[in-house]
């Protein structure tokens, strides 16, 4: 249980002061297979544009919101996390499953179910809560040919995301 004591009785948050998932270090990866750590390394080439844009806007323990951008056809691996997961879309879309959901819809995933969605056609903006500081990234992609078609994909789109600006505000 976390000590009240802890946490702020109020705090201001800004976008422009966010850090990156990698900076905040509050998400520990999984041990990756061989096979999983080259098609990372794929997928994130220095050479190639980023399809994703993950900033940590709050996190105080036992709470963390999250900003995320993920361009479209950004191809996400399917994954879990060990704590559960609220999702809102600010913009674009994405499909999870069969169901497509655009502004103002979201999702809920509970700890440990493996998931994962594609963002729209204008990608997706979207908020990640987690009644968690800090939780881990166990990617369950284990077969070559999604790193395969997921290099394909950054290596296609990478001129576009370099570019690319945020879905546009539909409210």
């Amino acid at each position: 249980m976390t000590d009240t004591n802890d946490k702020p009785k109020f705090q201001i948050f800004r976008v422009k002061d966010a850090k990156s998932l990698e900076e905040e270090g509050n998400m520990s990866l999984q041990e990756f297979t061989p096979e999983q750590m080259t098609g990372i390394a794929t997928l994130y080439d220095p050479e190639l544009a980023r399809g994703d844009e993950v900033k940590v806007l709050f996190n105080i323990p036992g709470f963390n919101l999250t900003h995320v951008w993920f361009k479209k056809n950004y191809p996400l691996p399917r994954h879990s996390h060990d704590c559960d997961c609220l999702y809102y879309i600010i913009a674009g879309s994405l499909r999870v499953g069969t169901e497509e959901l655009g502004p103002r819809d979201g999702f809920f995933i509970s700890a440990n179910v493996p998931y994962t969605y594609t963002p729209g056609p204008e990608g997706v903006e979207l908020l990640e809560f987690r009644h968690a500081t800090a939780f881990d990234f166990k990617l369950l992609v284990q077969g070559a040919a999604f790193w395969a078609r997921a290099a394909d994909t950054a290596r296609a789109n990478s001129a576009e995301w370099r570019t690319a600006t945020m879905p546009p505000l539909n409210v």
